[in-house]
């Protein structure tokens, strides 16, 4: 295989990862605190005989948006959301995890769960109690979650630190092992829950594009191998 079509098959491979990724935005559109994901093309230098080297398209990079998504009131008190940036924590079997997703309940024992069942997590990282049968729960704008005049616990917003890699997981989690700290500006709304921050129109627009470079791409390798196949016809005879 000649080098043109090296080079045009890495960039159809990363253009069916990005069709991919952009199939899987569109499906979450809806899904609560649903982050939009998109991949990075750059350029992959690989060395080939007689010194040459060879240059292709390498996308192996997925990039998260932290653009806020629509915050919409349900007026239940358990339904949280972050405007600004940040992030909660969640106690998974595999570790703590991010999320915006903030549509919470009270277990049998009395934490307070994801939808997925994972306890969140206060600001030193402890599960939070509510009393059974206590519906009367307020959460202030700085996370502090209290029943009357008992305090309960303070639900812990933070952040990766700047620059940090967050590996996405199952949706709406995502895992880092850089360090976490409070965040200072974001607010804590009680009675709302934040929509995904996938813009519809504009992935849409993208799948085109990309369904129109790939349909290039495969015209450029088909005529490339219509070349070859005459070439070797032609020396046959």
């Amino acid at each position: 295989m000649e080098t043109a079509s090296y080079v045009t098959l890495t960039r159809q491979s990363g253009l069916m990862r990005e069709m991919e990724i952009i199939a899987h935005n569109m499906a979450n559109a809806a899904t609560t605190g649903f982050r939009q994901q998109g991949l990075v093309f750059s350029e992959y230098v690989k060395a080939v005989h007689d010194g040459d080297s060879l240059s292709m398209a390498a996308a192996r990079v997925k990039k998260t948006s932290v653009a806020q998504g629509i915050l919409t009131q349900t007026g239940n008190p358990l339904d949280l959301a972050i405007e600004g940036s940040g992030y909660f924590q969640v106690e998974t079997p595999n570790g703590i995890r991010l999320t915006r997703a903030g549509a919470f309940n009270v277990n049998s024992v009395g934490d307070i769960v994801s939808s997925d069942g994972n306890r969140v997590l206060d600001i030193g990282g402890a599960p939070i109690n509510v009393p059974p049968g206590e519906a009367d729960v307020k959460v202030a704008a700085d996370g502090t979650v209290s029943l009357g005049d008992q305090l309960l616990g303070q639900i812990g917003i933070v952040e990766p630190e700047q620059g940090a890699d967050l590996k996405r997981e199952s949706g709406v989690l995502f895992q880092t092992d850089a360090a976490l700290a409070p965040s200072e500006t974001a607010l804590v709304l009680q009675g709302h829950l934040e929509g995904s921050n996938v813009d519809a129109i504009s992935q849409l627009t993208r799948m085109i594009e990309v369904q129109r470079a790939y349909e290039m791409g495969q015209k450029l390798l088909d005529m490339d191998h219509e070349r070859s196949r005459t070439a070797l016809q032609t020396l046959i005879k």
